[in-house]
């Protein structure tokens, strides 16, 4: 249960993130995926990522401070292709950077939007991830976007796509911000993954 969330630090260098002292759990997706909405969902602070109607607003990685006990981490959105390129490619390597070294993230959450068919940039990420033995699992969001049949065929689709890439398919989330489904399943397991942190430390 999250009963207090504070903002910490925003950043563009990985290497100016807080001290790793504590479980990290970060949440990442293409522009627009509704990221925002999502983190202020789960915290129950409505204000506490900014939301935006344009795509690509988050630049920087920002730590929040949860429970005074482990951090949640709003990454920049990949995929967003009107920005500069050098931009871009900073970008990239500020996020490849954080996943690959930061040493107390436990839980990396890559949200998908689930009014879409399997998206390549998506499935690209994840094997990426996959790859660089970041742990992951899905969030699949704007459920309540559509009918549930057609949320239903896409997360179906692409878990399917998941398995040609892994052997076996990843955690998943079907969530709404808006309806606040999902809220419950996903808190219990980022208390799981943080108990587990905490344990091995």
């Amino acid at each position: 249960m999250i009963q207090k969330a504070a903002f910490v630090i925003s950043n563009s260098n990985p290497g100016n993130c807080p001290k790793p002292d504590r479980a990290e759990i970060a949440f990442i997706g293409r522009s627009n995926v509704g990221k925002s909405s999502l983190i202020n969902m789960i915290t129950g602070h409505k204000g506490l990522a900014k939301t935006s109607q344009k795509p690509g607003k988050t630049q920087l990685i920002n730590h929040f401070v949860i429970n005074d006990r482990w951090y949640l981490v709003d990454l920049p959105g990949y995929g967003f292709a009107k920005i500069n390129l050098k931009v871009k490619q900073g970008w990239e390597n500020m996020i490849s950077t954080y996943l690959t070294k930061r040493e107390n993230l436990c839980g990396v959450f890559v949200l998908i939007d689930s009014r879409l068919e399997p998206q390549k940039i998506d499935l690209e990420f994840l094997l990426w991830c996959g790859t660089e033995g970041v742990p992951t699992a899905l969030v699949f969001t704007k459920a309540d976007k559509q009918s549930k049949s057609k949320t239903d065929a896409n997360i179906r689709a692409f878990l399917k796509k998941t398995t040609e890439l892994f052997e076996e398919e990843p955690d998943y989330f079907v969530t709404s911000a808006e309806a606040g489904t999902g809220k419950d399943e996903l808190t219990a397991f980022i208390e799981e993954l943080v108990v587990e942190y905490e344990s091995g430390k």
